[in-house]
């Protein structure tokens, strides 16, 4: 159902972040978006007129606050031409998330045989949405937004129940029946939880305010390293400097189970030797962390310094060492 509209999403604030498009930029409103979007079909709507234009930041409002099939289309258009290009888009971005059990047939959430998607592929999409585009995720908090005379209230009712909701996005279709993708934080702690299916709106919230309340208390968040710290300092070869800094480009942070920090393993792995001349940020690394025998993060790790070719006597020094290594 509408859940579909977090795809879409991902791919305008993607837009956005690669200034192939503003906020600022108007859209115009083809017949397609007016029709298929509630002005023939009995959907949600952002009550957008034929022709008009509208501003791009108007479009995201409409179709996160208000699930406008409308605005959502609008602005598949605007993006991949026509909505059929749009979901060529779609269905390519998923392939780069990984989102294996998903299928898109169209940007809004119109049921389709060949249109699905898994609760943890949603899950995983939410999530990665809302780490990259924070500047955009601010959006899905609003209670209302008001268009063309027409104020809609926000149908994800967990904004008014707990405050420390803020956001996703619903759905509702006869065969989706009630979705709410959900994400709280709490204590610099955050959840995303997935129901899809519910027999009501009420039921869908209750749900998904449980999944909530156990994630928070049976899990917690370790913070294992941070941004731009040293992990490990391992030598280089034929460099001006003898070793370099290499750590994690950002905070390595997991979540488990409350009472297994103890049982965290970490190995930092560097893919020796290192040679120089070496980039700064150059990736030469990896770093494992393991709850028991299962992987739980994987992070590149970098140089965080730059470190250039030695002169003629270190090379050929170390020309010499590198052949017993």
């Amino acid at each position: 159902a509408s859940i579909t509209k977090l795809m879409t999403a991902y791919i305008v604030f993607e837009a956005l972040a690669e200034k192939r498009l503003a906020l600022t930029d108007t859209v115009r409103v083809s017949e397609y978006a007016w029709r298929t979007g509630g002005a023939v079909t009995d959907g949600s709507t952002s009550f957008l007129e034929l022709g008009s234009m509208v501003p791009v930041e108007d479009l995201i409002k409409g179709m996160i606050v208000q699930s406008g099939n409308d605005a959502t289309i609008a602005l598949a258009e605007k993006i991949g031409g026509t909505e059929s290009g749009f979901v060529q888009i779609m269905n390519s971005y998923s392939q780069r998330l990984g989102l294996k059990g998903t299928r898109w047939t169209n940007s809004w959430g119109g049921p389709a045989p060949d249109h699905y998607s898994t609760a943890r592929d949603i899950a995983t999409l939410s999530s990665v949405l809302i780490h990259k585009f924070p500047e955009y995720y601010k959006y899905y908090s609003m209670r209302e937004f008001t268009w063309n005379k027409h104020t809609q209230q926000n149908r994800n009712g967990l904004l008014a129940r707990d405050p420390s909701v803020d956001g996703i996005k619903t759905g509702h279709t006869e065969s989706a029946k009630y979705c709410l993708v959900s994400s709280a934080k709490r204590n610099g702690m955050r959840l995303v939880s997935v129901v899809l299916g519910s027999p009501s709106i009420r039921a869908r919230e209750d749900a998904s305010a449980t999944l909530l309340n156990y994630g928070f208390t049976f899990y917690e968040t370790v913070k294992l390293q941070d941004a731009g710290k040293p992990v490990i300092t391992p030598r280089v070869f034929k460099g001006t400097a003898e070793s370099v800094a290499v750590g994690s480009p950002r905070a390595i942070s997991i979540t488990i189970a409350r009472g297994q920090g103890g049982s965290l393993t970490k190995e930092a792995k560097v893919n020796t030797p290192l040679v120089a001349p070496l980039a700064l940020n150059a990736r030469v690394g990896e770093y494992v962390v393991k709850n028991g025998d299962e992987v739980v993060a994987r992070v590149p790790l970098v140089t965080l310094a730059k470190v250039e070719e030695g002169g003629l006597w270190r090379t050929t020094v170390d020309t010499v060492k590198l052949w017993f290594e």
